[in-house]
């Protein structure tokens, strides 16, 4: 049967799926005062703990993002969703392994598996991206993008009641089996109703084949994806300054984004004594303005769009003005000294710093969609140094300085992505002499 906007029916189901990879990633960090107990790690060794997630997921970004352009999205959903759900059940042995093969090492062992775990989760927003460049209408592309980014605060906001209630009625290691039999669950569904191109969607109209490829509602500089197009290397990115630049200004967002995801439960237990069972609704809270910016930050950028026929205007200006107001909220945390303030300030920051979250996205469709994989990808291997370094060097500022450190380190982090920002122009190619051949 055909659908009026069956492109949207493949939209929610990525959002349900990111829900899903950011439950599977943020659960740990709910389980970390039984791991802990378990097998004695200090903060440092747990910050890299949190860490080494970040390792596998640099090279798994990377590599989902040639992988999709090269043998297509759906192959690559669906060799990663079943190979994050594997090591997310892998999960719940990793320090026996690590006590048994890797000389009595339980951090080992959770650095062997954490690592393989992010390089499984790593190919997810860049084959996003070339998803949405397949399938989104040129007019809604910062609202496409935004929808597969929903579930990145949707699923963070619910790892927490998620955790909290599989930890209460199991164990920690049971909860991470059946966040494993979920993933499987996904796969299986969405193997059946997406097609690399809606082209090869029998439930995609005629109707909304010629709204996805249309061209009146381009700007001068913007393109549609010509899945044909084999002029742009893979290199060529890094002779483009508008697309280095987003990769550093999509850093800020990640950097808050993953110390929230990794830290905030054990900064909450530390410093105002909460335990597990308070951590289900106060782990949420952070959360919940970023649910509803990441949707409105597309809209605003489309709309922006179409208003001022800038995309400077609406894809970096926007990001500019967030980036300034995420680190305002993010320096003035450690003057405050009660858990109201705190919250509504991590709440509040986290808010606008998930406002511009689908203009990262929106440029490197802008300006090259034929390759919205591979330059996802790169982008996300740049991006997600942040994951490493995030948990890891708050493990560090903890120890040395308390978790105001933390906070100041965020907002440093937002206001060096504000001023990458500044230089972005979307849908600028910059490229020089004639491009032949392939990506490769």
């Amino acid at each position: 049967m055909l659908k009026k906007n069956y492109r949207y029916q493949i939209m929610l189901m990525m959002v349900i799926m990111v829900i899903i990879n950011y439950i599977d990633r943020g659960a740990i960090s709910y389980a970390q005062a039984d791991i802990i107990k378990e097998y004695g790690f200090d903060p440092i060794s747990w910050g890299a703990v949190l860490g080494y997630f970040g390792f596998g997921y640099l090279f798994g970004s990377l590599f989902g993002g040639f992988l999709a352009d090269r043998k297509g999205p759906k192959f690559v959903w669906i060799l990663v969703g079943i190979g994050w759900s594997v090591f997310v059940v892998i999960t719940a042995f990793a320090g026996d392994i690590g006590l048994v093969l890797f000389g009595g090492s339980a951090l080992t062992g959770f650095a062997v598996v954490r690592i393989l775990f992010g390089f499984a989760e790593g190919p997810t927003f860049s084959t996003i991206n070339k998803t949405n460049a397949n399938w989104a209408t040129p007019k809604e592309r910062g609202f496409a993008v935004s929808m597969g980014l929903l579930g990145t605060p949707l699923g963070a906001m619910l790892t927490a009641p998620v955790a909290v209630a599989l930890l209460h009625f199991t164990s920690w290691k049971v909860m991470f089996i059946l966040l494993g039999a979920l993933g499987i669950i996904w796969v299986f569904f969405w193997s059946r109703m997406f097609t690399d191109l809606p082209e090869q969607n029998p439930k995609v109209s005629k109707e909304e084949l010629k709204k996805i490829r249309s061209v009146e509602d381009l700007l001068p500089n913007e393109k549609v994806v010509n899945p044909d197009d084999n002029s742009i290397r893979w290199y060529h990115f890094f002779k483009n300054p508008t697309l280095i630049f987003n990769a550093f200004g999509y850093f800020a967002f990640q950097y808050i984004n993953f110390l929230l995801l990794t830290w905030t439960p054990k900064y909450l237990q530390d410093e105002f004594g909460f335990q597990l069972s308070a951590l289900w609704y106060l782990g949420m809270i952070p959360w919940i303005g970023a649910c509803f910016t990441v949707l409105l930050g597309g809209k605003i950028s489309d709309y922006l769009r179409m208003k001022t026929g800038s995309l400077r205007i609406a894809r970096s200006g926007l990001a500019v003005v967030s980036l300034l107001l995420t680190a305002t909220c993010f320096i003035m945390i450690p003057t405050v000294n009660s858990i109201t303030g705190v919250m509504v300030l991590m709440c509040i920051g986290n808010a606008f710093n998930s406002l511009p979250n689908s203009v990262y996205w929106s440029v490197i469709i802008d300006t090259e969609p034929s390759r919205a994989g591979t330059y996802g990808g790169i982008t996300h291997f740049i991006t997600n140094t942040a994951t490493i370094i995030a948990p890891i060097l708050t493990g560090f500022l903890v120890v040395s300085h308390g978790y105001s450190a933390m906070f100041t380190a965020a907002a440093v982090a937002a206001a060096i992505g504000m001023f990458c920002m500044i230089f972005v122009k979307p849908g600028q190619q910059q490229y020089k002499g004639k491009l032949k051949g392939g990506i490769a």
